[in-house]
């Protein structure tokens, strides 16, 4: 990969050009979601499946990255919590989400944040620039997802390998849970409090990313519902 591309890479998770998406518009809870691709990857398949009554996404990468985003517009005073479900059939053996040549999951929920981009340091400044003018959009100023991956303790946070401005929140750790659905409530404001020590921005968008890019395997994930809601208990 273009050694330019890899370094900002992480900022693109949330501030690519969008494709078409593949998600028709009447699939239940997804209907304001799009696919988008990052520059030089291929497109990980996103696709709506019933399951038990619900509507899920079912996401398969064969050596690829893309993601599924929906755009918000919500102001920190009205962040509260999130709910949501995914599983997994199995993990991706060589898989390390602390180091960038091997970052792959097969899930992750990623959430993006503004902020006062005055504040980045100059090596930032610089990634966000290039990312900007691969995309055409500026990346987030935050960055927080959570993930599952090997080996990394739960409830420890990983800082991106190439920027601290994206930070992971491991749910799971190893395969043991591996088949089964798992269901989460997270308090996102304490979460972004947690990862990067300050208070966060507006948040403006959550995606949902499984990929096997860096490792060149085959990956499948599926997610149950994403339901942000505000302080007062409300889905926004």
């Amino acid at each position: 990969m273009n050694r330019r591309l890899s370094a900002v890479l992480p900022l693109l998770l949330c501030a690519c050009a969008p494709m078409p998406s593949s998600v028709p518009a009447d699939r239940g809870p997804w209907q304001n979601w799009q696919e988008f691709v990052l520059p030089g990857k291929r497109s990980t398949v996103y696709e709506t499946r019933s399951d038990g009554g619900r509507v899920v996404m079912h996401a398969q990468a064969d050596a690829s990255a893309s993601m599924l985003r929906r755009k918000l517009r919500i102001d920190p005073a009205q962040i509260g919590r999130v709910q949501f479900s995914w599983r997994v059939a199995s993990l991706i053996e060589q898989a390390d989400l602390s180091d960038a040549d091997v970052s792959d999951s097969p899930v992750r929920l990623v959430f993006a944040f503004d902020g006062d981009h005055g504040q980045l340091s100059a090596r930032n400044r610089m990634l966000f620039e290039l990312a900007q003018v691969l995309t055409g959009e500026p990346p987030p100023y935050a960055t927080l997802m959570y993930v599952w991956d090997n080996r990394a303790a739960a409830e420890s946070v990983i800082r991106g390998p190439r920027t601290d401005r994206v930070r992971k929140i491991v749910l799971e750790s190893g395969p043991g849970q591996c088949g089964r659905w798992l269901h989460y409530e997270r308090d996102l404001r304490a979460d972004f409090r947690k990862a990067f020590g300050e208070e966060p921005g507006q948040l403006i968008g959550v995606a949902l990313m499984t990929d096997a890019d860096n490792t060149a395997a085959k990956s499948a994930g599926q997610y149950g519902e994403v339901r942000v809601l505000g302080r007062d208990g409300r889905p926004l």
